[in-house]
């Protein structure tokens, strides 16, 4: 790998951010899957599978949409990727089909994962269903309850959810229970991470299953604008595979700006936020140096957003290092900034967007469009696990919430 490259070394690092820092017991777990990553991906027989069950069942490629209505508005070329319109409802999906194919063909019998807003929890339950494999999903209390119809969704799948009740029992508490129990039954169990986060070769993985959306949107471009780069890529980032997935191909390319919308909760400046990139010091959560939202003594701070898929306060390593070197540009989006962007996205393009990819609409306000601009707009997840929480929220939606 390039010195000056975004994408990891040989080392499993992005910079000084990534690596392997596991407990003894799963050091050759980890080691294995190191070890069969590169060689089960780069086969012939993996990439003809996994493109032929993104083709037939998750219903790749999504569409490339041009935003009338809110191109006119901000004043550019504003294109919406639709994850949302994946079978399961979001991107998730394209990470899970690919990683049980890996566990399968490493011989594991036992799936777990953990999961914050349901997406990745459903989409893996959806793909174990689909092989036959005995699912465990670890999802914080607080998440539980807020989720309530994707928990039953994983449930209607077959999947056995364990509601985890430890810290402010949300998905850094799930995230330390599914390492838990990959420690108690290391031979037979995958552990399907759903972010690109926890040791190496995880973060790498999941950016390589996301990578779909980035290559997608290349040919796409091309067929609408007559060239396949945009001048912008907007993505919301929690654990950061969606938007790893956006901005992979382009990751490079320095005609290419990139901007990344996390969740700023009650604002970056109170103790009730998610934004890590923007309130983080370097440290070690999940398995990876990254950037991490911790008290002087190292003790890791509750992370606070109305958005469960962004509650996160870590951060990773791969966007941890785009952050440091300027090569993302960060926003962080409040709440309430949240709500009133999914209403004006389901009011003008009659798109009900995720909690998460609001933040990422939101984020158009705060950036200086040209006419000519092509910009393009991850939308991670479709909004009807959020119906609830947003006419619980509709006095924040200005204009949109009079209904």
């Amino acid at each position: 790998m390039e010195k000056n490259s975004f994408f990891v070394d040989e080392n499993g690092f992005y910079g000084p951010f990534g690596g392997a820092y596991v407990p003894e017991i799963l050091y050759k777990c980890v080691h294995d899957l190191q070890e069969a990553y590169l060689p089960i991906l780069e086969s012939e027989e993996f990439k003809s599978e996994y493109h032929q069950w993104l083709r037939d069942y998750v219903g790749r490629p999504s569409p490339l949409y041009l935003a009338r209505r809110m191109s006119e508005k901000y004043g550019c070329q504003l294109y919406l990727k639709r994850e949302d319109l994946n079978h399961t409802g979001a991107h998730k999906i394209n990470n899970t089909i690919g990683q049980i194919l890996m566990a399968r063909k490493m011989g594991k019998t036992r799936i777990i994962a953990e999961t914050g807003a349901g997406q990745h929890g459903v989409a893996t339950a959806t793909v174990c269903a689909l092989m036959n494999m005995e699912c465990e999903i670890f999802m914080g209390k607080t998440d539980v309850e807020r989720q309530h119809t994707n928990v039953e969704r994983m449930r209607m799948l077959g999947a056995k959810v364990h509601p985890v009740t430890t810290g402010n029992m949300t998905l850094s508490d799930a995230c330390s229970e599914a390492i838990r129990d990959w420690c108690c039954h290391p031979s037979d169990t995958f552990y399907i991470v759903g972010s690109t986060m926890g040791p190496h070769p995880y973060p790498d993985i999941v950016a390589r299953m996301q990578s779909v959306i980035s290559e997608e949107i290349k040919w796409q471009l091309m067929e609408k604008t007559g060239r396949d780069y945009p001048d912008m890529l907007v993505a919301c980032i929690g654990g950061g595979s969606n938007a790893a997935g956006t901005i992979y191909h382009y990751v490079d390319d320095n005609r290419v700006d990139i901007v990344l919308a996390e969740a700023a909760g009650h604002g970056v400046d109170t103790d009730y936020t998610a934004a890590t990139i923007h309130c983080g010091t370097e440290g070690i959560l999940h398995g990876a140096r990254t950037l991490v939202m911790q008290t002087d003594d190292g003790q890791i701070k509750e992370a606070f957003t109305i958005s469960a898929g962004l509650d996160y306060p870590g951060i990773g390593p791969m966007h941890a290092n785009m952050a440091m070197r300027k090569r993302s540009k960060v926003l962080a989006i409040t709440d309430d900034e949240a709500i009133r962007a999914g209403y004006e996205l389901t009011r003008m393009e009659g798109i009900i967007p995720a909690i998460e990819s609001a933040h990422a609409v939101a984020a158009l306000q705060h950036i200086k469009f040209k006419p000519s601009d092509v910009v393009v707009l991850t939308v991670s997840g479709r909004g009807d696990k959020d119906v609830e929480t947003y006419l619980n929220n509709k006095s924040k939606a200005g204009e949109y919430g009079q209904f």
